[in-house]
Formats: C-alpha cells, sequence, structure tokens
C-alpha cells in the first residue's frame, strides 16, 4: 500500500473543526450514554481509499469508537457492499459521519477515477500520472488515492521537480538556458520542459532534460517525437498531456510515449455513492 501521507491528522483536524465549530448542537440532543451500532455500504462500483482518514476521524472524537473493516484502500468494491461496520457512543459516531464520510467518498472517487485510467492504457507500457489539480488542502491525500487507483504521481508541488513551460523559457531567455538555470539551481531534482511542437521537442532533446511533455500534440507529431527520441544520442522520457480522456487515452499511449498526465482524475471526481446505516442501542 502507499505510504500514508504525514499531514494526515492535520487534515482531519482541520475538517473537524470546520463541521463541527463551537460544538455540535444537534449532536446534544442525544444522551451522552446512548450506544449506536452500524455499517457503511456503497452503493455502486468504486476502488475503496480513504481508511486511514476514518480511522484518525473517529478515533480524535471518541477512543470507545469500534470500526471493523471489510475491504483494504485500493480493492475494489461492488454494489451494496458492506465497507465497515461501526459502534460506539452514539454523539460521537453522529458527529464524526460527515466527515468520516466525505473523506472516504472523495478518495474513492479519485482511486476509481485513476484505476479506470490505468486499465484503459493496460499492456501497453504506459504510465498514467496525476498533476497538481488537486482540493486545495487535500493534495497528499488525493495522491495517495491516485496511487491506490494504480496510477503514479508526478511532482508533489512545486519544490520536488522543476518543470518548466512556456513563461519560465520567456522569462529565462531560452529553453535551453531554462534547463541550464534549473539544473544549477536545483541539482539533483528531475527536470522537465513542456513543448507544443516538434520544433520545439527537437529544441528540447538538445537542451537534454529528463522528461519532456508533449503539450496538445496531435497523435501523429507524438509518435514522430516518440521516433526522434528513440534515435537521439541522449533519450528522454516522454509525457503527454492535454485534452486526455477515457475515449482517447489508449491511442495517446500506443503511440509510445512513456507517461500520459491526466488532471481530470484528482479535479473532475464525482463523489462515490456511500450510506452510513445506524442503529441505536
Amino acid at each position: 500500500m502507499p505510504e500514508i501521507p504525514k499531514d494526515l491528522d492535520s487534515q482531519v483536524a482541520a475538517a473537524l473543526r470546520e463541521d463541527i465549530g463551537g460544538g455540535d448542537v444537534t449532536a446534544r440532543l442525544v444522551p451522552a450514554t446512548q450506544q449506536v451500532r452500524g455499517r457503511v455500504i456503497t452503493r455502486e462500483d468504486a476502488v475503496l481509499c480513504g481508511r486511514p482518514w476514518v480511522d484518525a476521524t473517529f478515533r480524535s472524537l471518541d477512543a470507545g469508537i469500534r470500526l471493523t473493516w471489510h475491504a483494504a484502500d485500493g480493492e475494489r468494491i461492488l454494489p451494496e457492499r458492506v465497507i465497515f461496520e461501526i459502534d460506539g457512543p452514539a454523539p460521537a459516531v453522529l458527529t464524526g459521519e460527515r466527515t468520516a464520510l466525505n473523506f472516504l467518498q472523495l478518495l474513492s472517487a479519485t482511486a476509481t477515477a485513476a484505476r479506470r485510467f490505468v486499465d484503459a492504457v493496460a499492456g501497453t507500457g504506459c504510465v498514467i500520472l496525476d498533476t497538481r489539480k488537486t482540493v486545495p488542502g487535500l493534495r497528499t491525500a488525493q495522491k495517495y488515492a491516485v496511487r491506490c487507483g494504480g496510477a503514479q504521481n508526478h511532482r508533489i508541488g512545486l519544490y520536488d521537480m522543476a518543470l518548466i513551460k512556456e513563461n519560465h523559457i520567456a522569462a529565462a531567455g531560452s529553453l535551453s538556458i531554462a534547463v541550464a538555470a534549473a539544473r544549477r539551481t536545483a541539482p539533483g531534482l528531475p527536470v522537465e520542459v513542456e513543448v507544443e511542437s516538434l520544433a520545439e521537442f527537437e529544441e528540447a532533446l538538445a537542451a537534454r532534460p529528463d522528461i519532456v511533455m508533449l503539450d496538445e500534440l496531435s497523435q501523429a507529431d507524438m509518435r514522430t517525437a516518440v521516433a526522434l527520441n528513440r534515435r537521439h544520442a541522449h533519450p528522454v522520457k516522454i509525457e503527454a498531456s492535454g485534452s486526455v480522456s477515457l475515449e482517447t487515452v489508449r491511442a495517446i499511449a500506443e503511440t509510445g510515449v512513456d507517461y500520459i498526465s491526466v488532471g481530470s482524475i484528482t479535479k473532475h471526481v464525482r463523489a462515490v455513492d456511500l450510506s452510513m446505516r445506524l442503529e441505536f442501542c
């Protein structure tokens, strides 16, 4: 399984603070001694993700809440599948219900989207990557979900890779100057250059970055770029980006590119339909 993000607890704390504020006024209507048990089910086919966030949510509210999981992160779940059972003090369970399900439905949606793209390119050798187009404050959570779905992470933020785009090139003076500056100012970090034509691709090859991103190139031009790269003395990894959908992703992968980055995995997600059913004891 992917490594749990180090900022998970702070994400959960922020979500609970946002929801509870000065206190859950409705939960005060429930006797403190009231116990509850229940289960969470999925209403649709999905890839589960978010268990650590659910655990942390309820653990932070009441240590007496017990969760019994019946599915693991990264596992495919079918409609009406029981994902987990819960029992414990009713006020705390009711307070944490929405926050826990919010995490679970969003992260499962992200993992499910990633898995669909991964399945679509199966057998091609091409790797699906995410982007930085994530929900603010939940980047590491969604990056974790992407890995649960079988895809891989692109850069986490602005600090772990130099990604040189048109404006960076214009400010530096040329593509080659920008690559050299990135090597000098961020030694040891990967350097990627975005190009929008075959002419720019050849210029990028000469500058010798680690990765070249083909932005909105036609599939014919992608195949040409792949062929040029294979004949080059210092080949790079090639990433395709822009206007990628489930309908087009396999054809793009079959051009021979190494990676395809897909922003919709994290920014166009539709929450997985989950339901918590409770019984008061």
